[in-house]
């Protein structure tokens, strides 16, 4: 079995331009969004080992909130998620494989979590 290595930022809320009905499109709705990212592993992690090892964790946030242009509507949650994906490939080629789940918070009546999760693997 190969050694692995997972980073991820998990819970973000952002409003995003997304939807297909007309109560959802012109207004942003809010998103829970949490981004998992497999990274090539090097031999070892010593105590000193330097950030540049690994990948800053912002780097995955950013893709979730900044990195999304403004006034762009995505008619799908997997749109978000495959540009959150991209952003991540672009950014760094040791990134492997990308997650993004996805909730929509505007629908949930009892807590209930319904959305979707989007894995790309680097081609």
């Amino acid at each position: 079995m190969a050694d692995s290595l997972i980073l991820e930022v998990a819970n973000l809320e952002h409003d995003v331009l997304t939807g297909i009905y007309s109560e959802e499109t012109g207004r942003p709705q809010p998103l829970r969004i949490t981004v998992q990212v497999q990274l090539k592993v090097p031999p070892r992690f010593d105590p000193d080992t330097p950030l540049t090892a690994s990948k800053n964790y912002m780097d995955l946030k950013f893709a979730a909130t900044e990195a999304l242009p403004p006034g762009v509507h995505f008619k799908l949650i997997e749109s978000v998620a495959d540009h959150i994906c991209d952003t991540l490939f672009v950014q760094d080629d040791r990134v492997e494989a990308v997650t993004v789940k996805i909730v929509k918070l505007a629908i949930s009546e009892a807590g209930e979590e319904i959305g979707m999760t989007l894995t790309r693997i680097r081609r």
